[in-house]
C-alpha cells in the first residue's frame, strides 16, 4: 500500500469522526508531520505518513521530539490498520 492511499485512508476515517485531517506544510521548517489532526473536544495531534514498514528520517524524527517536549501528540503511521487505534488514543487522551 502507498503513503498516499494510506494518508487517504486517514483523512476519510477522521472525517467520519467528525474531525478535520489537513495536509499540513510549514513552509521553511522541514520535517514536520504530514497531517495535522483535529477532533471534537479540541483534540490535537500530529501524524507522520509513512509507506509500510519504513520509518521517519532524521529530521523529521527531531521535529517529532520537539514537538513532543512541547507537549503535543505525534504519532507515525504506516499501516491501515493502525488508524482506528491512533484515534481512539487522540480522541481519549
Amino acid at each position: 500500500m502507498l503513503e498516499k492511499s494510506i494518508e487517504k485512508k486517514l483523512a476519510d476515517a477522521v472525517k467520519k469522526r467528525g474531525g478535520l485531517a489537513p495536509k499540513f506544510v510549514s513552509p521553511g521548517l522541514d520535517g514536520m508531520p504530514d497531517r495535522i489532526v483535529l477532533m471534537p473536544g479540541g483534540r490535537l495531534a500530529f501524524v507522520e505518513v509513512k509507506a509500510p514498514g519504513k520509518k521517519p528520517r532524521p529530521l523529521q524524527e527531531a521535529r517529532h521530539k520537539k514537538l513532543r517536549e512541547l507537549g503535543f501528540s505525534v504519532y507515525t503511521l504506516d499501516d491501515k490498520d493502525q488508524i482506528g487505534g491512533i484515534l481512539d488514543e487522540i480522541c481519549t487522551t
